[in-house]
Formats: C-alpha cells, structure tokens, sequence
C-alpha cells in the first residue's frame, strides 16, 4: 500500500479515536445523516454541493450533531461510502471458486445496490480531488486484501497457478463486477448468475 493511503489509514484510525469519547452515539441519527449523503450523491450533486446545513436538514438533525461526529464534510462523505459497502466479507476458507463469487456478491447487494448511483456520482470527484481519492482507497483496500487473501490461499494449495498476477486478477475480477454493477454496461450479459459466470471465466485461465 502506497505510503498516501497509510497516512489516510492513520488519519481514520485516529477518527474511530475521535468519536469514541462524549456522549455515546445515535445508531439512528448516524444511519440518517449517512443515508441523507448517499441519497444526495445519488441524485447527481458534487460534494462542492453538499453542504453539513443541507445534509443536516435532509437528515432532520442539528448541524451540531453531525460536527460531534465527523470533522469536516470530506469525512463525513467517506464515512458513507463506507456505511455503503458494509462490512467487511469474510470468505468461508473451503474453495477459492466459492469465496470469490461471495466476495463478487457481497458488492453488489444491499447498501451498495440501492446507492450505486453514489459511487457513479463520487467518481469524477475522486479524480479531481486527490485527498478524497486516497481517503477512498482507504476505504476498499481491506475489501481487496480480502480477495488478495483468498488468491493468494488459492496459490499456496494448489488450487491457482503459481504464477497468477494477484493485482492484475483483482482488477480482472473488480472491474467487471464494479462496471455492471454502476453502469450496466452491458445489457446483454443477465444479472442472474453473474457472479458465477464471472468467476469461472477468470478460473479458466487462472486455475493449476
């Protein structure tokens, strides 16, 4: 990991740190304060747009709520692209075959479905902002650690090939997934099974 994305690693640890002392927290006001910036997200604004007033009132808090728990709107917006994604998937450890369709799955159900035009909005302010692109990578690198863990187990017992580019099959596996995922792109290829459909094709070429 590149030497920016340990710093925006730190820089969210020292924010769990942050909230954790005072009163304690409204599970129910941090769901709609994050649910308000995805929607907001959702509906094309920039996160120039966004404003905490706004949020706040889309949410129905005071805007002191929200500066209780996050410092400033840029980590606001990360921590709702987290609350996205959702939790960390933990594959079963049985088949390499079987954990990477969960791992494929698990980014396109739930949070991360109903808020993919989010991630679609957030892009072009990702490249534009390099602070917010590395809090971002902060934010998806334990998911790629995840598949690179299962690769690499894959690797190790024989199941893979031992020369498999691991960060190149992340990108073979991610790209895809995350494509039709937020755009559709293509049409042609049905939801239903496209997980499977995806692994087996990256195993055709990756398995020993």
């Amino acid at each position: 990991m590149n030497t920016a994305v340990n710093e925006t690693g730190a820089a969210a640890g020292a924010g769990q740190e942050r909230k954790a002392p005072g009163r304690p927290r409204n599970a129910q006001a941090d769901e709609a304060i994050l649910d308000a910036v995805l929607e907001m997200l959702s509906t094309g604004q920039s996160v120039a747009a966004i404003s905490i007033e706004a949020v706040a009132a889309k949410a129905g808090v005071g805007k002191a709520t929200i500066y209780r728990r996050w410092p400033n709107k840029e980590a606001l917006i990360i921590d709702a692209v987290a609350a996205m994604k959702g939790t960390l998937p933990v594959p079963a450890g049985e088949s390499v075959r079987d954990d990477l369709i969960m791992l494929v799955k698990a980014n396109r159900s739930g949070k991360a479905r109903r808020y993919g035009k989010a991630t679609v909005c957030l892009l072009p302010e990702f490249l534009k902002d390099e602070q917010l692109h590395h809090m971002y990578q902060a934010v998806i690198e334990p998911r790629r650690d995840v598949m690179r863990g299962v690769l690499r187990r894959g690797i190790e017992n024989g199941e893979l090939r031992p020369d498999l580019d691991v960060e190149l099959s992340l990108l073979m596996i991610q790209g895809p997934g995350m494509m039709q995922h937020m755009l559709n792109w293509n049409p042609g290829i049905p939801e239903e099974g496209f997980a499977e459909a995806l692994i087996d094709a990256f195993l055709r070429g990756a398995s020993a």
